[in-house]
């Protein structure tokens, strides 16, 4: 009784997972005509949901949990190793993506790598503020512990 619990709720989970699933199933169905990296993470979620459901079955049979946590050790990592893989095909295309265009029309706004100045004008700005922030902090609780003298 003790594994059927928790059996069940890994059933019910990957049931309710189809949301995730059912469309990886139709990236890789689709074969050439999704992007490389999609196609991977869609393998990367399958793996992720497969795992979930071979150690339901492993409860509901009554195995060990030694054999579920190893499946699910085994699964997490193989599913990390193809996310990542995926995330990575995926610089790649854009990257690739960006060289095309730019080779395309070398003279307009936005196709050159100097121009991406928004992503440091943000970092900048960000920073400005927390150096504001922990600035305005100390102050307030040096005059805050000074008063109370």
């Amino acid at each position: 009784m003790a594994g059927a619990v928790p059996a069940l709720g890994a059933a019910l989970l990957t049931a309710a997972g189809c949301v995730w699933y059912v469309p990886a199933v139709a990236d890789l169905r689709a074969g050439a005509d999704r992007p490389v990296s999609r196609r991977t993470a869609a393998a990367a979620c399958l793996t992720g949901w497969t795992t979930l459901a071979a150690i339901a079955v492993l409860l509901f049979a009554g195995a060990a949990w030694q054999a579920a946590c190893a499946t699910a050790t085994a699964g997490a990592t193989v599913t990390a190793v193809l996310r990542i893989r995926a995330a990575v095909q995926h610089r790649h295309e854009v990257r690739e993506t960006v060289r095309h265009w730019a080779a395309l029309a070398p003279g307009l706004p936005g196709h050159g790598r100097g121009d991406d100045r928004s992503r440091y004008v943000f970092a900048v700005l960000l920073a400005c503020g927390l150096v504001v922030t922990v600035v305005t902090t100390s102050v307030a609780m040096a005059v805050g512990s000074g008063g109370g003298n």
